[in-house]
């Protein structure tokens, strides 16, 4: 054999070698892409009921926030009404149940205060071995005088 017939061996086995790699990684990369075509295909199945139920529940979600909002607009309103109906009472029957108030307590206070005839007692003091104590830190009787 001469060298030019070596040469073309060993270009030739190089050349199967190169293809028998090539076709492995073709062979590999089909593979990868029908694992891939069918995980896409999983995900679309699973997805689009996932996305019908989320679109479901954010219509519900945005009909309770309508009726929400409806509570608390109502809300608002009897607030506010109760703030004017609150005022109105007040404006219309404080003023004669504050001078009913005072006028009774008037009437409570000349018949119930001193009579004519009995002279006001005069404070009493306590005297401690030539000492006074003061008004204030004398006990009190039980209807609220001081001893």
């Amino acid at each position: 054999m001469s060298g030019g017939e070596v040469a073309g061996i060993l270009v030739a086995v190089f050349w199967a070698i190169l293809v028998s790699f090539l076709a492995v990684a073709l062979a590999r990369l089909a593979q990868t892409l029908k694992a891939t075509t069918k995980l896409v295909a999983d995900v679309t199945e699973q997805a689009v009921p996932l996305l019908a139920d989320a679109s479901a529940t954010v219509r519900s979600a945005q009909t309770q926030i309508d009726r929400v909002d409806a509570i608390a607009s109502d809300v608002q309103e009897v607030a506010s009404n109760a703030s004017a109906l609150s005022s109105t009472v007040a404006s219309t029957f404080g003023g004669p149940l504050v001078k009913v108030a005072a006028f009774g307590y008037g009437v409570r206070r000349a018949l119930g205060g001193r009579k004519e005839d009995v002279p006001a007692k005069a404070p009493r003091r306590t005297v401690i071995v030539g000492r006074t104590i003061p008004a204030a830190r004398r006990k009190r009787n039980r209807r609220g005088e001081r001893d």
